[in-house]
């Protein structure tokens, strides 16, 4: 419980650090005494900025995950629904963007250690994207298939080249949102076809 609870105060602050000056502004020194915790402390757990930062994503992405999951977002057409979860989860990264792009950084540093958290990000959002195709929750009885799973990985890839667009002040919020839609649109077309 102490150790869930020094955690969770090390990954808060480095989202205010972030907050407060992008990537740059957390520096794990700063952040060990921002929790208040010993930087040997924070070394035990995080063995870099990266990884700290990666698994501040995944937490956040957990909590847009478990709030989607419990309302798909909503729509009349499998377009409609899939444009919709990606203005919740471009709205979840442009809303602070200092803490987006920190987040980003850290997720394409090309760190081989974070390769599995890396993946598991992917994995979040390509799995609300074949309930979004769905309408209803992913489930262990039906499982995606292999069709649900490439049309969520082809339309996630999209979305994150737009969303790395934006950190780089390249696009807007509404630019990867209806870019990504533009995208989605033409997939499903496909996906249909080939169905």
């Amino acid at each position: 419980m102490q150790q869930e609870d020094r955690s969770r105060r090390i990954v808060d602050s480095a989202l205010e650090l972030a907050e407060q000056g992008g990537f740059e502004a957390v520096r794990l020194r700063d952040v060990a005494a921002h929790a208040e915790v010993a930087l040997g402390t924070l070394y035990r757990r995080f063995h870099s900025k990266e990884e700290l930062l990666v698994v501040a994503l995944d937490r956040e992405m957990g909590a847009l995950e478990r709030r989607a999951l419990r309302r798909l977002p909503p729509g009349e057409t499998v377009l409609d629904r899939v444009t919709a979860l990606f203005a919740l989860i471009t709205d979840n990264f442009c809303r602070r963007p200092n803490v987006a792009r920190a987040l980003l950084k850290a997720l394409v540093s090309g760190d081989p250690e974070l390769a599995h958290e890396v993946a598991g990000f992917h994995a979040r959002v390509e799995r609300l994207v074949v309930a979004s195709v769905r309408g209803k929750e992913v489930t262990l009885e039906e499982p995606p298939t292999e069709s649900e799973k490439r049309l969520a990985w082809n339309i996630d890839l999209v979305w994150f080249a737009l969303i790395i667009r934006w950190s780089g002040g390249v696009s807007t919020r509404d630019g990867v949102i209806e870019q990504t839609r533009d995208a989605a649109r033409l997939m499903i077309d496909g996906w249909r076809r080939a169905a």
